[in-house]
């Protein structure tokens, strides 16, 4: 069961930092707590949805930054699979985006070659297979 952008108050209110995984096949890292819904006790834990850094476009059109966005999510106690409890630096790096590398990679200098696949550069032929 999910329910998404359900505002989250920071405040100390039972909540705790955890990583948690279902049946061995989901895996959240959030914040936690126990709570009592439908007659049962169920776990719910609040994932965040990290938006992506802002780049020099955005400050350039003067676009304002993105909130950090909850989605909640309950589960039974039978369906916990392992609870790690962990602080909130690892929780929020857990839910970061991907980040992609930078696309220019200078490429090494290297000698010119004369075309000759075999000859290696120092005057030693190499054997290839």
């Amino acid at each position: 069961m999910t329910e998404e952008n359900i505002q989250v108050d920071h405040q100390d209110d039972g909540f705790e930092w955890a990583i948690v995984e279902i049946f061995g096949h989901r895996r959240h890292a959030g914040r936690c707590r126990e709570e009592e819904r439908f007659g049962a006790k169920m776990l719910r834990v609040d994932v965040p949805t990290i938006p992506p850094e802002r780049t020099l476009f955005d400050a350039a059109d003067a676009k304002p930054e993105a909130p950090i966005v909850w989605t909640t999510h309950f589960y039974g106690g039978a369906s916990i699979f392992s609870y790690t409890l962990t602080d909130q630096s690892t929780v929020m790096s857990a839910n970061r985006s991907y980040i992609l590398p930078h696309r220019y990679i200078e490429q090494a200098q290297r000698e010119p070659d004369d075309g000759d696949p075999d000859f290696d550069v120092d005057g030693e032929d190499e054997v290839r297979f």
